[in-house]
């Protein structure tokens, strides 16, 4: 990773408990558990300084809940948001593909997503280099209303493998 004056963040966030049933996967809601965890994950980045500026967010109502309880806990209503059906079922490439074209003025990006795609993506934009706590908590799993915080020191439009670095992993409590 090439050392930037001020790198680039991307939180990425797995949504927040959702209920195990719906009509569709697309439609499952947060469960209160769920909102709770994620109003927390919002206070949470308020705390860190780490108020995202754009948002990518999978087109599920349990992703767009999840940004909408974080959002308005971490004080970040106003920002610009990107609701994505591809990153609903996509890969960590369909994902990197969403990320890179996020415009270049903005520099502290989240992504909320699903598993087993939002940890795959952390593991890939990992450099191997990053805060040992973060990386223990992301090897122990990515539970639902987890975030990891990677350091990004390209462009969005250059985001590739190893071009991040984890600095922070949060698992939302209720």
């Amino acid at each position: 990773m090439n050392p930037v004056t001020d790198p680039r963040r991307l939180i990425v966030l797995r949504h927040a408990k959702a209920e195990p049933f719906a009509p569709t996967d697309h439609e499952r809601r947060l469960t209160d558990r769920g909102r709770d965890s994620a109003r927390e994950v919002g206070r949470y980045l308020r705390g860190k300084d780490l108020l995202p500026d754009y948002a990518v967010v999978s087109s599920a109502l349990r992703t767009r809940e999840t940004w909408q309880a974080v959002a308005e806990a971490a004080g970040a209503t106003g920002v610009p948001v990107s609701f994505d059906d591809a990153v609903f079922t996509g890969s960590p490439d369909v994902v990197l593909e969403a990320l890179r074209g996020i415009p270049a003025e903005y520099s502290t990006v989240v992504f909320v997503g699903h598993n087993p795609t939002a940890a795959y993506l952390c593991h890939l934009l990992d450099d191997g280099e990053g805060d040992p706590t973060a990386v223990s908590g992301l090897l122990q799993g990515f539970p639902p209303a987890a975030l990891a915080v990677l350091e990004v020191g390209v462009p969005w439009a250059d985001l590739a493998a190893e071009s991040g670095r984890l600095v922070d992993y949060h698992v939302g409590a209720s």
